[in-house]
């Protein structure tokens, strides 16, 4: 049995679609041990350690100029494919259906292909669309994304399987405030601090860190001294720096610049809340993160926010556009949070891994991919 997985980074990138393709790939290897795996990466420009992939063959195009990647990455796609004649192919990107369909057409091979957020909520052009329509197997990330994926293609919602995103729960755990982090921002233990990690762009912004700002003012007539920390890095820096200072914000925010996977743990650990009332957010796992720390959690309502924190059940789940909204969620759970201490830890950690720990995800991804190689296999006798 040999299977394809087509990805645009592995190893090269941050983000939410390079998260997913780890697990997926590290998904199917667990799930089909005896399969030939290879993993196809657009644009990474390195082969990750031996030791962490564990799979049969990795390539990449990401050392081609970009101008040329493309189509260097169609052309090994087809090479190989039709070289090694894998089983199925597993395409973590939309954008790559096209290829998988004429492939398809050519030698018959099935692909499944999963849809994250905006790539598919915009409405690909036609050629995507039909390439989509064709694969052996649709997924989504979300209820939110499966919905706006069946309206865009056209089809039902019971033609597209369910496979939400995951994490690592032995990469996030309970833990005090941090001595090194409280010294490094200039905060007391008992101080109040609101976490929100995004990339400052402005195609970043409905992740709503202004709206957090703007709320924060109301906020700070009930809690004085809260914080605000705000990671990330990215060409909106100066503006949110201005708007902090138009707010009179200067004394309760601080901007942390990127902050490395390493320290992301310790940064949970910081806050007593993370906040991030998105309306664009395909799942968002940084929520998943953050409860698997026993952090309380403010969510956007209008995206698939609703579906990390199933429904509310995880998390407090606000209008992004209300700023006051916002700010009553906040207030209302700094002053649940520090009523209710380590008992709600422990059960937002609980829930969280129960919900979306690794071994649910490998669980619905066997469940998902088995019968699409089970019917390959009917199909060779």
């Amino acid at each position: 049995m040999r299977i394809d997985v087509w990805v645009p980074d592995f190893a090269g990138a941050t983000g939410g679609i390079q998260t997913f393709s780890h697990f997926l790939v590290h998904g199917l290897r667990d799930c089909f041990p005896e399969a030939g795996i290879t993993v196809f990466a657009k644009n990474d420009t390195s082969v990750p350690p031996a030791n962490e992939l564990r799979i049969a063959r990795f390539y990449s195009v990401g050392t081609w100029p970009a101008w040329q990647r493309t189509v260097a990455f169609a052309l090994t796609l087809l090479r190989s494919a039709f070289r090694k004649k894998p089983d199925l192919i597993v395409l973590a990107h939309i954008n790559f259906a096209p290829v998988a369909y004429w492939l398809h057409r050519l030698s018959g091979i099935p692909y499944l292909v999963v849809g994250h957020g905006v790539e598919i909520w915009k409405k690909p052009d036609r050629r995507v669309r039909d390439a989509l329509r064709n694969a052996v197997k649709l997924l989504a990330v979300s209820n939110y994304t499966r919905d706006r994926m069946a309206e865009v293609l056209n089809v039902s919602t019971d033609e597209i399987g369910l496979l939400p995103n995951t994490f690592q729960p032995d990469n996030f755990t309970l833990e005090p405030k941090p001595r090194f982090l409280l010294k490094r921002y200039g905060l007391r233990a008992d101080q109040p601090v609101i976490l929100t990690i995004a990339r400052l762009a402005s195609a970043e912004r409905y992740k709503g860190y202004d709206q957090v700002l703007k709320a924060l003012v109301r906020v700070r007539e009930k809690f004085p001294n809260v914080h605000y920390i705000l990671g990330g890095r990215g060409p909106d820096r100066l503006r949110v720096m201005k708007l902090v200072s138009e707010l009179g914000l200067a004394n309760n925010v601080s901007l942390a610049g990127y902050i490395p996977d390493e320290e992301l743990s310790a940064h949970y650990s910081l806050c007593d809340i993370f906040a991030m009332p998105s309306k664009g957010e395909g799942f968002g796992i940084v929520f998943l993160e953050a409860l698997a720390c026993g952090k309380p959690v403010i969510a956007g309502n209008k995206d698939g926010s609703v579906d990390a924190l199933m429904n509310g059940k995880l998390g407090v789940l606000v209008d992004p556009d209300n700023v006051g909204q916002i700010a009553e969620g906040i207030t209302h759970t700094l002053a649940g949070s520090r009523e209710h201490g380590a008992g709600s830890a422990e059960r937002l950690r609980r829930e969280v891994i129960e919900a979306y720990g690794y071994d649910r995800f490998r669980e619905r991804l066997a469940q998902l991919v088995k019968p699409l190689l089970d019917l390959k296999v009917e199909s060779r006798k």
